[in-house]
């Protein structure tokens, strides 16, 4: 049947955890552009050979349909979903690998090895030119990539103000910085001239804490073995395997992003 191949490509990335990445399927990707590229061909001669013989019986073209023109809108119609089938396995896929970068954090040079294997060459190529360029807009716009060690002293409400300020002053976004302003006012959180705000700028990190924490501080089991002695915000602790530890959120989620870690809720 026309169009299942690209059927059984969006169905396995749909089989698929929300936000985690099955390996590209190669395979199928390249038979669904296979197809792809028989579709056009069988078109291409349909509509030729159609139009010739119309021609050539002196009908008008554009008033007289036979079985030639029906079989070219069929693969016409397969085309265009198999393309769209492509492009959202592609364009879906690239979202996620998109947010690997706010996930693991841009100052890994490459992605841990297990996912990694689940990437194509062209995927493994897109995370490091997006990573790339949303760095080169971090240091253009004063932007640091790691939250300066005095940040913990401040609560989660100057905190998210402020990163909320300065994301939105950086993108020109007359609109955010309004709605800034009246959050400023109403938390009286500081003066947006004063000195605390125009040091911040420098240590503001875009990669943590996508959403506002409910408590700074979560409960974690280690999954894997860590070794001892590992060096965190406030402490050192021993992370061995199965062991159970009450630690920063900024800490944490570095660890759990790469499968070291989970949070337990509850």
């Amino acid at each position: 049947m026309y169009a299942r191949k690209g059927y059984e490509l969006v169905k396995d990335l749909a089989n698929g955890e929300k936000g985690q990445l099955q390996p590209f399927n190669e395979d199928l990707f390249n038979q669904v552009v296979d197809q792809c590229t028989q579709h056009y061909l069988e078109l291409q001669a349909l509509i030729s050979y159609g139009n010739r013989k119309m021609q050539e019986e002196s009908v008008d073209v554009r008033e007289t349909r036979n079985s030639d023109h029906y079989g070219a809108l069929i693969h016409h119609l397969s085309l265009i979903r198999n393309k769209r089938c492509l492009m959202a396995y592609v364009h879906n896929r690239a979202e996620v690998i998109q947010n690997f970068a706010w996930k693991v954090g841009l100052e890994l040079l490459e992605l841990p090895e297990e996912i990694q294997e689940k990437l194509s060459p062209s995927e493994k190529n897109y995370f490091g030119k997006h990573s790339s360029a949303l760095q080169s807009y971090m240091a253009e716009v004063g932007i640091d990539l790691n939250v300066g060690p005095w940040t913990d002293h401040i609560s989660v409400t100057e905190r998210w103000v402020i990163m909320y300020h300065y994301a939105m002053v950086a993108l020109a976004d007359e609109e955010g910085y309004k709605a800034y302003d009246s959050i400023s006012r109403e938390t009286r959180v500081y003066d947006p001239k004063s000195k605390m705000e125009q040091e911040f700028a420098n240590w503001i990190c875009l990669t943590k804490d996508m959403v506002p924490p409910k408590d700074p501080y979560i409960k974690v089991r280690v999954l894997d073995d860590m070794g001892e002695g590992i060096l965190l915000s406030d402490k050192t602790a021993n992370l061995a395997r199965h062991s159970m530890h009450f630690l920063k959120r900024t800490d944490a989620e570095q660890y759990i992003a790469r499968g070291l870690m989970e949070e337990l809720t509850g």
